[in-house]
């Protein structure tokens, strides 16, 4: 935490400090349950908390700590207002499912407020407006197709041309209604509910593929087995990919958030930009006083400018606009986005019947990680859900999604054969403290990182998913891969899949 207007030397997501989340042992033995779930975020932990209250027998791994991925990493709108995308799912899907998808992202934040009060859980949920606003004279035009979506498909909402907001605006929406909250806070709370219930939670535990006998079993990379009727890969990027060739249907897009203690009043509601680049806001109270969350600066991972720019660029908007006193954390959060915007939901491929996958939440894993944790569970309870065919990850759609294939695929292609090329002959010796370069070792290339002690830390940059070359990420101190999204510790340790392997440390002295 900083007490000065500086950005904060170290990242640290505000919802992870000082909450004393529950903690488990590594998985070492052969086990059995009715159903396998594989990571410990919004999606896995809601499931295991829906099914476990079915009497299932239910075992949840992570392959670091719960609630350390996404989920912890998020802002925690609780809202269907996911930017201007009605108008768009009417013209790409029709009013049915564009109505679908609205119904269900409400769905998913009643059961937050039915369960938050059921369980009487003192996550700081809080009703607010969400408002999309607008300095743009072209998005006022998109602000005005979307209110007219709005009406179509029943959505409560109001085009105004003022928002309390002191930021440049000339026309907003408002979705009404919507709300905020501590997401940690409530689920660290289903997390014991699970352990009541029997949910058998086992952390630092990577799953590296499926293999079938009678039943699947997940298999972990020290060799262990979940044995299982059924298995939920609620683990951001799929680890098993079923033939479902999800690398190739998603692309992975970070974006960034400071903590700020500003001197002008929080005005109440949940702000979105229309335009690029995103700024986003909402409120958070820490010890006792009103915090703005600014976010924004989407990019793909591994790709762009210095990554501490984006945090530089969210502190100038800061200072103009809200009058910094203090920026009291600052972090990042990955998300993964579809060919069509739509979540991946549902059974993992036409061919596999008993394995299940959620992702590609497009930033809004609040809702759309409820509605799948919900989704899944139901089809595993064999029950009937109106969302099945909207969110199936079998689906494609011709229009966008043909271009988009071959949109993401030479992007992937492009950054494969420009790593290979690209490096610097730079004496890895005269790097500064905390400053890292890309060279050759041994014919190698190979990232080095000198940490704050003076200490090297060389890594091969090939990623271990598919051979892209990863790059350097100066804000997250990670080298993170511009293909498909991995990221890695600068000591090489995975710290978001694809990946499943290290990267290969090399001798520098």
């Amino acid at each position: 935490m900083s007490d000065t207007k500086e950005l904060p030397q170290f990242p640290e997501p505000y919802w992870r400090d000082n909450l004393e989340i529950p903690s488990f042992p590594k998985l070492k033995e052969k086990i059995s349950v009715d159903v396998g779930i594989v990571g410990g975020g919004i999606a896995g932990i809601t499931a295991a908390y829906l099914l476990s209250k079915e009497n299932l027998k239910v075992a949840l791994i992570d392959a670091g700590v719960l609630l350390n991925g996404t989920t912890g990493h998020t802002t925690a709108k609780v809202t269907a207002q996911h930017g201007l995308i009605y108008d768009e799912f009417i013209k790409h899907f029709g009013e049915e499912k564009a109505k679908l998808y609205y119904e269900a992202q409400m769905e998913a934040k009643e059961f937050i407020e039915q369960t938050t009060k059921e369980l009487q859980i003192d996550c700081e949920l809080e009703e607010h407006d969400a408002i999309i606003y607008t300095n743009s004279d072209e998005y006022i035009t998109q602000l005005e197709n979307e209110k007219k979506a709005y009406d179509q498909l029943g959505i409560e909402g109001e085009l105004i041309d003022t928002i309390p907001l002191q930021v440049p605006h000339k026309k907003a929406l408002i979705m009404k209604n919507q709300a905020q909250y501590h997401p940690l806070k409530f689920l660290k709370v289903l997390v014991e509910e699970c352990v009541k219930n029997g949910v058998q939670f086992y952390e630092n535990t990577t799953a590296v593929d499926v293999e079938y006998n009678k039943h699947p079993a997940i298999v972990t990379r020290d060799g262990h087995r979940i044995i299982s009727k059924f298995v939920f890969a609620a683990s951001h990027f799929p680890f098993y990919d079923g033939q479902g060739f999800y690398p190739t249907r998603m692309y992975a897009d970070r974006s960034y958030i400071l903590a700020v203690k500003a001197k002008k009043k929080y005005p109440g509601g949940m702000y979105l930009s229309a335009e690029l680049p995103t700024r986003s806001l909402r409120s958070v109270t820490i010890n006792g006083e009103e915090v703005w969350l600014v976010i924004g600066q989407d990019h793909k991972t591994g790709q762009g400018k210095s990554t501490i720019e984006h945090y530089h660029a969210l502190q100038d908007f800061a200072e103009a606009h809200l009058g910094v006193e203090k920026i009291l954390y600052r972090w990042s959060a990955q998300d993964l986005i579809t060919l069509d915007k739509l979540p991946y939901v549902g059974r993992i491929s036409e061919n596999e019947h008993a394995i299940f996958v959620a992702t590609g939440f497009r930033k809004w894993g609040m809702t759309n990680g409820t509605v799948a944790a919900k989704l899944v569970s139901d089809l595993i309870l064999g029950n009937d859900s109106p969302y099945e065919e909207l969110y199936t990850p079998s689906r494609f759609q011709a229009d966008p999604s043909l271009r988009k294939v071959v949109q993401i695929n030479a992007d992937v292609a492009k950054h494969l054969i420009k790593g290979k090329l690209e490096f610097t002959d730079n004496n890895i010796h005269a790097l500064a403290a905390d400053d890292a370069t890309v060279t050759r070792i041994n014919g190698k290339r190979t990232g080095v990182y000198k940490d704050l002690e003076s200490n090297l830390h060389a890594v091969d940059t090939t990623c271990t998913h598919m051979g892209c070359e990863v790059e350097w990420n100066s804000g997250e101190r990670t080298w993170d891969c511009p293909c498909h999204g991995s990221r890695f510790s600068y000591t090489g340790e995975v710290m978001e899949g694809p990946a499943k392997r290290p990267l290969e440390r090399i001798d520098v002295e």
